[in-house]
């Protein structure tokens, strides 16, 4: 990172601070990212790894040309389409959802305000495979270790953003707004931007819940917590 973008921080983001405190951001400033930020945060995305070396990622960055901005809008309707389907499918105004400040009545606020503003995001990076060879269950492995790298370069540059599968519900016209061909994967659709609000701790289950020793189901007697870490209990009801 140069001297120019670390200052872009209030203090340097280590490796492992930034993975604990890189959130799902969905709200975003309007403030354009330069394009020199733009440059190491995709940087970071072509160091990743991949199966046999092959580098088959590519990413599509859509800022704010005209291009740009109908792809986004074009997105935003996928996007629209996918969290109505998911709101009603998992129950997101039952149950908890009922209580205005639970974790899930506030995600719910979330997406809806995150898809209702899709079309304004900062930048939009559609996240592409090519493939050799027929689909396979593993071939996500040699892309998505270069989405987790945007995320984590976007959160030391001050920056903050998400991942989403919304380019699959408009599929068919982006590949022909795009002239993408058949035999690419459209793996996934990131937006980046400058959060409205700050990068925090990532709330998650207790590493002893989800990491074993020996024995199915039983934590490793080593998996513990750092001491302040904040966990998520339980999951959404």
């Amino acid at each position: 990172m140069s001297e120019h973008n670390a200052s872009h921080t209030s203090h340097e983001v280590g490796l492992l601070e930034g993975i604990a405190t890189t959130r799902a951001i969905r709200r975003y400033l309007p403030d354009p990212i330069p394009e020199e930020h733009l440059r190491d945060i995709m940087f970071a995305a072509t160091r990743a790894p991949s199966g046999s070396n092959r580098q088959p990622f590519r990413f599509m960055v859509f800022a704010d040309s005209e291009q740009s901005r109908e792809v986004k809008n074009l997105i935003a309707r996928g996007a629209q389409q996918l969290w109505s389907n998911k709101r009603t499918a998992d129950g997101y105004e039952e149950g908890s959802g009922a209580i205005d400040d639970s974790p899930k009545a506030r995600m719910a606020r979330t997406m809806q305000h995150y898809v209702d503003n899709f079309s304004s995001v900062p930048v939009l990076v559609l996240a592409c495979l090519e493939r050799y060879r027929a689909p396979t269950p593993t071939e996500g492995a040699s892309i998505y270790p270069a989405c987790q790298n945007i995320l984590l370069a976007a959160r030391a540059l001050g920056y903050g953003g998400v991942l989403t599968g919304f380019q699959s519900f408009v599929e068919k016209e982006l590949r022909e707004l795009l002239e993408i061909p058949d035999s690419v994967f459209l793996a996934a659709t990131l937006t980046l931007g400058k959060p409205m609000g700050n990068h925090g701790p990532v709330r998650r289950m207790p590493m002893n819940e989800m990491v074993y020793g020996d024995t199915w189901g039983v934590g490793a007697t080593w998996a513990i917590d750092p001491a302040g870490t904040a966990t998520l209990k339980g999951r959404f009801t």
